[in-house]
């Protein structure tokens, strides 16, 4: 009897072939067949597979097509990896793949991966989550060929004041800025980040009074996030207020201090 393996969904990260999980490399290196997303996913993240592994860039593959190829691999025993850019559960379009695979009574793994939002963070060296400034990441992306619900358009969501961080948006800088300023005002700090992680990585930083004038003068309209939000601007001055963990006076379950946790 043929050998079963489960299809493995991995995340490849942003970028960077050295910010995949551990797990997902040790998928890549044990992979028979390799579906990969090839206009997303960088393909240095595919040098972590086996001589031997078959690959199939699935760019110009519908649904279909794809989940076909994962389904026959699977019934051949092979060990079958779908490779997403980012994280696979972030605008990553597996569900309606998992779906057909669970019907066919296919067994399924996802391996996380590192999302842009995170790695953008970590280029800009900045925390996402600031004290009395705020606590809430909203990761989002703004209306266009793919609608989003009314509760969720953008200017409903720039009425909380977090950090937005608006995904597969950058065509749209021109509606985005014009849905956020009410709520957050022309001076809110902005990023525009480019191909976050790749060697031509590119932070834009603005506000929302001129971002769209910088990223177009930049010529960037594609593979971009756009962070928005007053956390950004924690470089420009003292921070409002510093965490509770590392204050001296104050206690927890493993260091004593002046007050105890309410």
């Amino acid at each position: 009897m043929t050998a079963r393996h489960p299809v493995i969904f991995v995340g490849a990260g942003p970028g960077d072939p050295e910010l995949i999980t551990v797990k997902g490399q040790k998928a890549l290196a044990q992979a028979d067949l390799i579906l990969y997303a090839g206009s997303l996913v960088n393909p240095a993240v595919l040098e972590w597979a086996g001589p031997a592994a078959k690959l199939i860039d699935t760019a110009p593959l519908n649904l279909e097509e794809i989940v076909g190829q994962m389904m026959a691999g699977y019934r051949q025993g092979k060990r079958v990896v779908r490779v997403h850019s980012g994280d696979p559960a972030l605008f990553g379009a597996i569900q309606e793949q998992l779906e057909v695979l669970e019907r066919e009574g296919i067994p399924c793994l996802v391996i996380p991966g590192v999302t842009a939002a995170f790695a953008a963070a970590a280029a800009l060296a900045q925390e996402l989550t600031l004290p009395e400034v705020t606590q809430t990441v909203i990761l989002t992306r703004a209306a266009g060929r793919t609608p989003v619900p009314e509760r969720e358009a953008l200017h409903e969501l720039a009425r909380h004041g977090s950090t937005l961080v608006i995904y597969l948006s950058i065509k749209l800088i021109d509606n985005v800025v014009a849905e956020l300023m009410p709520a957050y005002g022309p001076e809110t700090p902005v990023v525009v980040a480019y191909r976050v992680s790749w060697p031509d990585q590119r932070l834009i930083r603005g506000t929302l009074a001129n971002i769209a004038n910088l990223a177009k003068d930049a010529g960037i309209d594609r593979q971009a996030l756009i962070l928005v939000g007053p956390a950004l601007a924690a470089r420009e001055g003292e921070l409002q207020a510093r965490s509770k963990l590392y204050d001296q006076g104050f206690a927890h379950g493993f260091r004593g201090g002046g007050k105890g946790e309410e």
